[in-house]
């Protein structure tokens, strides 16, 4: 199907796009007209059970949308991964390519490095560096989430164009402090009450904590910037739809 084919296919079906995010973070930037948002609070389970009731014909594509942990080492916190695929154990899946080629064409984004690389789709936060380094060389993907393997699985079952999108948030050389990975609220927010009563115990993880913060803000800001070239992607100029 050409380009224009297909801008004229998405124009003609009026379904939203669903967006998988893991914090409400992410979820409050992919919120707009022509997108259906769920977030899954980072739980892999959650996840599975709300894509299992979700009914796939109300839909027309589906992408994931966040930050996510840098495997590659030149990745900076705030670069941008388009995913040319998902691996999670034996299993692979495509992203759809023209949208991605779409998104790259159309990143304009000022200093924000974009590329294009594998994604790994993990059930837990991949918060130690040599994880990550291990991740890194079994699979040669650019980064981790915990949401693209599923989003991955639910568009391939339901036959729907699948993309993903995700901005570094810890990079491949930095470990994430551990009440990092146990701080999220079942609404997808963090949990500063148990962030503080972590430092109460571990005072020296204040420094890295504070580091930690600093970058997840940066990804968050990139990512606000990826928003409107994924709109274009997605409601107009490359609409994702599925091959006639």
């Amino acid at each position: 199907m050409i380009l224009g084919a297909r801008n004229e296919a998405a124009a003609e079906d009026p379904r939203p796009v669903l967006i998988v995010t893991g914090l409400i973070q992410e979820a409050r930037i992919a919120e707009g007209p022509g997108l259906t948002v769920i977030c899954s609070s980072s739980d892999p389970k959650q996840l599975r059970r709300m894509m299992a009731s979700f009914d796939a014909t109300s839909i027309r594509g589906v992408i994931s949308f966040g930050v996510a942990g840098g495997l590659d080492p030149s990745l900076r916190a705030g670069d941008v991964v388009i995913a040319t695929e998902v691996v999670a154990g034996e299993r692979r899946w495509a992203s759809e390519v023209s949208l991605s080629d779409e998104l790259l064409r159309s990143a304009g984004l000022g200093r924000q490095r974009v590329v294009r690389g594998g994604l790994v789709g993990a059930e837990q936060v991949v918060a130690a560096r040599d994880a990550k380094a291990i991740l890194r060389s079994e699979t040669g993907a650019a980064a981790v989430d915990m949401e693209s393997h599923i989003a991955a699985d639910y568009a391939a079952a339901a036959q729907l164009p699948f993309a993903a999108l995700r901005v570094i948030s810890d990079p491949a050389n930095r470990s994430l402090p551990q009440v990092v990975s146990t701080a999220i609220k079942p609404n997808g927010d963090v949990d500063l009450a148990k962030v503080l009563r972590g430092l109460a115990r571990h005072p020296t993880s204040i420094r890295s904590l504070v580091s930690t913060g600093i970058d997840f803000n940066r990804a968050l800001r990139s990512l606000r910037g990826c928003r409107s070239f994924m709109l274009d992607a997605v409601l107009g100029r490359g609409g994702m739809v599925a091959e006639a």
